[in-house]
């Protein structure tokens, strides 16, 4: 069996049996593709140390033009490639050998492979004050239903840690009598996320001014004159113009609504999604239950938002430092 055909295998396993988003196999396909096509390798047993060796430094030296990404990823300042990125490659690779291993094919073994050592991750976070404030930016927005979905958009997001493509996911059949609902999340997980009284209040009022047949719970609003222009039926727009917002319109909003609120720095929803973790730490909430609201396989992950909120640490250093 060919080289192509076991990553075939390989694709067709990890979306059957592992159930990784289509995204994911994508983005596997391509690092392996990039690999054995930049190490022209043709079989297994031909993947070896001084290969993988070679294809690193190859990574590592990947010139970068200006603005280039590559999946979103941004070339590092000095123009190559990010430890990080090069870590997606190097992560597809062992798990494609850690397939090989367990379907008998003799290859390199995958524990042989050793990651980029990264930088800690750092975490884009606005203060109280600015989240206020952004919370607050809607309501200068004079279209009635667009104000009113912007701010249950917002609310929801801080009130729930929903990541864009969960929010965008949510049908408009959403029990507001509940505080709480299921959502399905990253590797196909389900868990329970909650609604504040801001949220459910914000998204009764966006409904009740919803005059159009579409099952998303977030959609476009058109004022009378661009209705009529797109197939404006009985006085109620149809499915097919009412598509639910996709991430990027999402990310476009919480952007104009950060630069209405006077924020300088950058705000997309994951940083809303920040704020709902810090201020959960921030709080008392313990950090095992942050995991299992944020949606984190890892409790690693949720950690990086510990020192940020310490609360212990920043009582010590009012007590005992600088004191006469």
């Amino acid at each position: 069996m060919t080289i192509n055909e076991l990553k075939t295998q390989f694709l067709e396993y990890i979306e059957i049996e592992k159930g990784r988003a289509v995204k994911t196999i994508g983005n596997y396909d391509h690092y392996l593709t990039v690999f054995l096509s930049q190490s022209k390798i043709t079989d297994p047993k031909d993947i070896t140390n001084e290969k993988v060796r070679e294809f690193r430094i190859w990574l590592n030296r990947r010139p970068g033009a200006k603005a280039y990404h590559l999946f979103g990823e941004p070339v590092s300042a000095g123009g190559t490639m990010s430890k990080k990125t090069q870590n997606y490659y190097l992560i597809a690779l062992r798990t494609f050998l850690k397939f090989l291993t367990r379907r008998g094919v003799t290859s390199l073994p995958a524990d042989n492979i050793e990651l980029a050592k990264v930088g800690e991750r750092s975490i884009d976070v606005i203060s109280p004050a600015e989240l206020k404030r952004l919370m607050d930016a809607p309501n200068k927005e004079e279209n009635p239903e667009r104000k009113a979905r912007d701010k249950a958009i917002l609310e929801l997001l801080f009130s729930t840690g929903l990541r864009v493509a969960e929010l965008c996911s949510l049908g408009n059949d959403l029990d507001l009598n509940m505080d709480e609902f299921s959502i399905r999340g990253k590797g196909n997980k389900v868990r329970v996320v909650f609604l504040s009284d801001e949220a459910k209040k914000a998204i009764k009022e966006y409904l009740a001014l919803r005059k159009d047949m579409s099952d998303a719970l977030f959609v476009p609003v058109y004022n009378e004159k661009k209705a009529s222009n797109k197939n404006k039926k009985g006085g109620v727009l149809s499915k097919e113009i009412l598509k639910g917002l996709d991430h990027r319109t999402i990310e476009r909003i919480v952007k104009k609504y950060a630069t209405i609120a006077g924020i300088t720095k950058k705000v997309t929803p994951h940083v809303i999604r920040h704020c709902f973790a810090t201020d959960l730490l921030s709080n008392g909430a313990d950090i095992r239950s942050v995991q299992m609201m944020l949606g984190h396989a890892n409790i690693a992950t949720t950690q990086i938002y510990t020192h940020i909120t310490d609360k212990h640490l920043r009582d010590i250093h009012k007590k005992f430092h600088n004191k006469p």
